[in-house]
């Protein structure tokens, strides 16, 4: 048994127990092949809950300090991060998102599931924001579907990215995905500026009615420094 095997088999059965978890449409996601999985991003456990519920193994860039923190809960948090698919990256300054980049697309190049999140950060309010071209450069360069998906109600499991997950009445978790975006008519067009903002629109525009959020045009980097 791998890690990420032994890791969704202590912890789905607590996932389901504590927040019981409404997946819809997971059969939509190809059984085999590369895929780019791309939602909304709430909270900090969106990235704990989305491989959870996913049966192949979702591959995601991630803070490197998710994997450089010391003591128990560090080391935790290590291994769990990098047993279910998380690729550490430092991700601040141009050479980082390059980086990050890079890694997706290896990653799909590899036949592998890649999760990102378009917005590049967590929404400061609950509302949707503007998402970034990452996700266009990677489908128009390997080719490889997307499917979008809404995390809904996290951030009442977790407000603002912080603490340990509450529990109650009524903190119920839903991951919605939607039916796969090809772009293959966009082939070779990887450095046009207006279709990389088309196709990453488009993408949004699918999140955005999945997860009923408000959209906001404005990048959420930009929201939280105001």
């Amino acid at each position: 048994m791998s890690r990420f095997q032994l890791i969704k088999a202590l912890l789905v059965p607590l996932l389901r127990v504590l927040f019981r978890p409404r997946v819809e449409g997971a059969e939509r996601i190809p059984g085999s092949g590369p895929v780019i999985l791309a939602g909304n991003h709430l909270t900090f456990i969106d990235s704990m809950v989305l491989p959870l519920v996913v049966d192949r193994q979702v591959f995601f860039i991630g803070k490197d300090e998710y994997v450089t923190g010391t003591g128990l809960k560090g080391r935790l948090m290590a291994w769990f991060f990098t047993g279910v698919g998380m690729i550490p990256v430092e991700r601040d300054g141009g050479r980082g998102g390059v980086a990050a980049l890079m890694t997706g697309r290896r990653v799909l190049e590899e036949g592998k599931v890649f999760g990102i999140y378009p917005e590049g950060t967590r929404s400061p309010d609950g509302r949707l924001y503007r998402g970034r071209t990452g996700i266009a450069r990677l489908t128009l360069m390997t080719g490889a579907p997307v499917v979008p998906f809404a995390m809904i109600g996290t951030d009442r499991v977790q407000p603002g990215g912080r603490g340990l997950p509450r529990i109650g009445p009524g903190l119920r978790i839903t991951v919605r995905f939607g039916e796969p975006l090809d772009f293959s008519r966009y082939d070779g067009m990887d450095r046009d500026r207006y279709v990389l903002r088309a196709v990453t629109d488009e993408v949004m525009s699918h999140v955005m009615r999945l997860s009923g959020q408000e959209y906001v045009d404005v990048y959420a980097t930009k929201a939280k420094a105001a």
